[in-house]
């Protein structure tokens, strides 16, 4: 039996609390039992509690699209979280990381829709809805206690959505391979990852499909305008005060931030 709509509501508000005052708090599976579907539901009611104050859905992110960690945590798809405009950071702009319980960057590609995308879909025909391809960083931030947690409870908190910045390089990818981009990310001018685009469950646009055959299962679909993130491509990095973060993608240019 799952959780029922007050329980889930209550769940969302100590999660979005947590993120707004950037204070850690347990697991919620620590105090309540959380099915997969029980953490869908607490993710949109806390979507719901951005949107009272006025954020607007701009996208959507995946998460753990790495083969290696989905094995890891014993899971066959990746998980999804929400975008809004409130966690758009503008290409070299600053994160202030007080405002952040562990936050850490990792290095993407983001797909800019031109149409609504409605699964079940292959990935070539997940392509045909997509403008452009970016450069992108994503800085997830997990509201747990010592970056600790289940599956159920990652989903709940919005796949530990937290900043973005897409780079300013956009191409198209029907006449551009993104199958395999070299991808390699800096701290302070210093190598920290170096990756490939086809780390991303295999193939970039296998993500965006898998996102859209996610949606449809409970209904739901990409709208045109809407901005995905298809996954990270290496491990994340921590970031502290002073970091300057660049990431360098073959034929899309750079995206970067700066922590205050």
């Amino acid at each position: 039996m799952g959780l029922n709509h007050e329980e889930i509501r209550a769940l969302a508000q100590q999660l979005d609390d947590a993120a707004r005052h950037a204070r850690p708090i347990p697991m919620l599976s620590l105090s309540s039992p959380l099915s997969l579907k029980d953490a869908y539901l607490i993710q949109r009611a806390a979507i719901l509690l951005r949107a009272q104050r006025d954020e607007r859905l701009v996208g959507m992110k995946m998460g753990l699209t790495s083969r290696a960690k989905m094995q890891q945590v014993g899971v066959h798809s990746p998980i999804y979280g929400h975008l809004t405009h409130a966690m758009r950071l503008m290409d070299g702009g600053t994160l202030q990381r007080a405002d952040h319980c562990h936050p850490r960057v990792e290095p993407e590609l983001a797909f800019l829709l031109k149409r609504d995308l409605r699964g079940p879909v292959s990935p070539a025909e997940a392509l045909l809805a997509v403008e452009g391809v970016c450069a992108a960083l994503e800085v997830i931030d997990s509201r747990y206690q010592d970056f600790k947690f289940t599956l159920p409870d990652v989903v709940a908190d919005n796949a530990s959505s937290s900043r973005f910045v897409l780079g300013s390089v956009v191409q198209s990818p029907a006449a551009f391979d993104i199958s395999n981009l070299g991808m390699i990310m800096e701290r302070n001018g210093v190598t920290a990852e170096i990756g490939s685009s086809a780390a991303i469950f295999d193939h970039p646009a296998r993500s965006l499909a898998a996102l859209a055959n996610l949606l449809s299962e409970v209904g739901e679909s990409l709208k045109a305008g809407q901005i995905v993130l298809a996954g990270g491509a290496t491990a994340a990095i921590h970031l502290h005060p002073g970091d300057h973060v660049r990431l360098l993608v073959d034929g899309l240019g750079s995206a970067e931030l700066r922590v205050a």
